[in-house]
């Protein structure tokens, strides 16, 4: 017997997906440890090996993949706390970290505070060098002047230095050999260097990005090898994998080189796992939620493929590697309830995360949560949460709410209960309508696929404010990211500027850096275990019509690139034009413009299989536990509810709603307006009456 291991860490929990050989599968969940999050991981693995009667040794010495999302990167930069970094840059060009690209988020509001970047600028050194916009050098690197910024890096105790000169897309000269000195003269320091970490046009993208990349790096550097070193220490000889942004996974040398790239780790794996669990439907776009104890996040898959992006921010930060569209909100079952000054109830960002975690948790927890909320609806089962290993306190929650929410509204217990839930669930169908708006997309267009451990409680409210029809819950909708990661692929993207009228680029310097960024992929996922039948390329280009600020990434065929079907190539830019902005210039004749060339390498992995159930029929009866008093919202009073056991479900169940389905690790509250039917692999589709023969086509033999 093997194992495969899926590893998400959260906020509030680490989620753990082991899939078995013949494709049945085993979810955990263990709090999260953020002094150390090594702790929780191996903490649960530990679980694991205890549930299949072997030490850690024996379990991890049968165990052939791990691959491992982690949100330690993102933490640092959410709270400031990475490491001390210097910057290397051209004389003159020292605070674009300050000035950005010269736009105010709030224009009108004159008290509105710059981003503190995350170098500070005594540790900004400049130097005089220069080279023009197409390489050529216009001023010597004066290598006394790096050394001297060396010396103060070191006097300040500096962990990491980011290298990003002007124009050095076009010519990596420079920074090389900066890069070389800086090695020789600050052995250990982490280096961070444009041309390796993003070696591309715009130069507050690229400065931002480095700098990102050199102030997470050496934190990310220090958890792999302590996870590394755990791993080792019991026997560990299988592949660990890390979870990057793009929805790839690489090495852990590759990720501790561009820590950056793990920046948005944990959400990535969402739409990845949507996109598999649609498609087991024979959908190819979706959209996917992810409600978990302090975060949740909503990502667009459309065609069989998540969005990708190269414009996106974290805390107000740019960062300009690709990275699946995610628009994360502080919205979970730790959100914390309190009133503004407006006397308007809010719902987070603020979370009680896992410590001290909900009121009704029982840690020490004094502010009311969702969850709490939650349980005093009637949602959760006081004496189930965690499959009952975990004892909620119902009367505590009542308080909590009751002093802090209820009284200063002037509100029942219920009526403020219910307030907390639903300003939450309004907050979060705003985040998917954003999400899909952003790519020009009807949310009513897309099945929404739901995960996360809170999500399922709070899905069908979303869906009736959005007046999407169809819902799905993965069976392993709880540890979804999770799952996600075994989904995913070894991935590497690559980009090369040439800022040139498309029509009239050199076919030579076009090709040759597409050849040049094939060849980088190969070696890297060669060095990564591949075999050269598992790799896979894509090419896109950044293209926008001339004189515009912003541009569209269009996907083009392998055969157009070869041969040079640059009419082809444009008249694919206009249609994707048009989808994003309502508008496209074909007929005026408007130049299209290149900007970047780009590349994603892959290496196709072994997936884990999903065990398909035998047709049960339609009774769903044998799953009955009982019933229980729940809120109905829109009802806006309690009823009995029936409750079921949802992994005693069997393909082909249907139950009608109102009703709720408990997993070990999730709730599902089905309101009276959506049916539920189980598919052959034991996950949930919840959909509304209109489009009941749709989903049964689907779904049935």
């Amino acid at each position: 017997m093997s194992y495969k291991i899926g590893i998400d860490v959260g906020g509030t929990f680490t989620d753990f997906l082991l899939c078995f050989e013949d494709g049945t599968s085993a979810i955990y969940k263990v709090l999260s440890t953020p002094d150390d999050p090594s702790v929780g991981t191996m903490g649960g693995l530990a679980e694991m090996a205890r549930d299949q009667n072997l030490s850690l040794k024996e379990f991890l010495s049968r165990v052939a993949v791990i691959v491992h999302g982690t949100t330690v990167t993102t933490n640092a930069v959410l709270t400031m706390t990475g490491a001390k970094t210097g910057l290397l840059t051209t004389k003159g060009v020292r605070d674009a970290l300050e000035m950005r690209r010269g736009i105010r988020e709030e224009q009108y509001n004159n008290r509105y505070l710059n981003v503190r970047p995350v170098v500070r600028r005594y540790l900004r050194r400049p130097v005089n060098e220069r080279l023009d916009a197409q390489g050529a050098e216009l001023k010597p690197l004066p290598e006394g002047e790096v050394r001297e910024a060396a010396r103060i890096f070191r006097e300040e105790g500096v962990e990491a230095v980011a290298v990003c000169f002007m124009n050095s897309f076009a010519n990596p000269d420079h920074e090389e050999r900066a890069a070389e000195i800086l090695k020789q003269e600050l052995p250990g320091v982490y280096l961070s260097v444009s041309t390796r970490v993003l070696p591309s046009i715009r130069f507050y993208d690229r400065v931002s990005t480095t700098a990102l990349n050199g102030y997470v790096g050496p934190i990310l550097r220090r958890y792999l090898e302590a996870l590394v070193r755990k791993l080792e220490e019991e026997a560990y000889q299988g592949v660990l994998l890390i979870m990057a942004s793009n929805g790839g996974v690489v090495s852990p040398e590759a990720a501790a080189a561009t820590a950056a790239c793990t920046l948005l780790s944990g959400p990535a794996g969402g739409p990845v796992a949507g996109k598999v669990y649609a498609q087991a439907q024979g959908r190819e776009d979706c959209l996917t939620v992810d409600m978990g104890g302090t975060s949740f996040d909503a990502a667009l898959v459309k065609e069989g493929k998540p969005f990708v992006t190269t414009v996106g921010e974290i805390n107000r930060l740019r960062l300009a590697l690709p990275m699946l569209n995610v628009v994360t909100i502080g919205a979970g079952g730790g959100s914390i309830g309190w009133i503004d000054e407006g006397g308007l109830l809010r719902m987070g960002p603020q979370s009680a995360s896992s410590k001290p975690g909900p009121v009704c948790y029982g840690l020490g927890g004094e502010e009311p949560t969702c969850t709490d909320a939650d349980l005093v609806l009637g949602y959760l089962d006081p004496d189930y949460f965690a499959g009952g290993r975990m004892k909620l306190d119902l009367g505590a929650a009542k308080a909590a709410i009751e002093e802090k929410i209820a009284r200063p509204l002037s509100f029942d217990l219920t009526q403020a209960a219910a307030g907390m839930y639903n300003v939450i669930n309004v907050n979060m169908a705003a985040a998917v309508r954003e999400v899909a708006v952003q790519h020009g997309q009807d949310p009513r267009d897309f099945p929404m696929i739901v995960a996360g451990g809170a999500g399922p409680n709070h899905a069908c409210q979303i869906a009736l404010e959005l007046e999407i029809p169809i819902l799905l819950v993965p069976r392993e909708s709880s540890i979804f990211c999770a799952a996600g990661m075994l989904m995913s692929d070894l991935q590497h993207d690559f980009v090369r500027s040439y800022p040139v009228v498309l029509e009239a680029a050199d076919p030579d310097r076009f090709q040759t850096a597409f050849k040049e960024m094939k060849e980088e992929g190969t070696r890297l996922l060669t060095r990564e275990g591949m075999r050269p039948d598992q790799l896979r390329f894509s090419y896109a280009l950044d293209l926008r019509y001339v004189r515009q600020y912003h541009e569209v990434t269009v996907e083009v065929p392998e055969e157009e690139v070869e041969r040079l079907d640059f009419k082809a190539m444009t008249g694919r830019f206009h249609p994707a034009h048009f989808q994003l902005y309502g508008y496209e210039l074909q007929e005026e004749r408007t130049p299209v413009e290149l900007i970047n060339l780009r590349m994603r390498a892959m290496g196709v992995t072994d997936k884990p299989r999903f065990f398909e159930q035998d047709l049960a029929g339609p009774e769903a009866g044998g799953a009955l536990k009982g019933e229980r008093s729940v809120y109905l919202p829109r009802e806006r009073k309690y009823a009995a509810v029936p409750v079921y056991d949802a992994f005693a479900l069997r393909f082909g169940n249907r139950i009608k709603g109102p009703a709720i389905l408990e997993q070990v690790n999730t709730t599902i509250f089905v309101t009276p307006e959506y049916r539920v039917l189980v598919d052959k692999y034991g996950s949930y589709t919840l959909y509304l009456e209109s489009v009941a023969d749709e989903v049964q086509g689907r779904i049935l033999p």
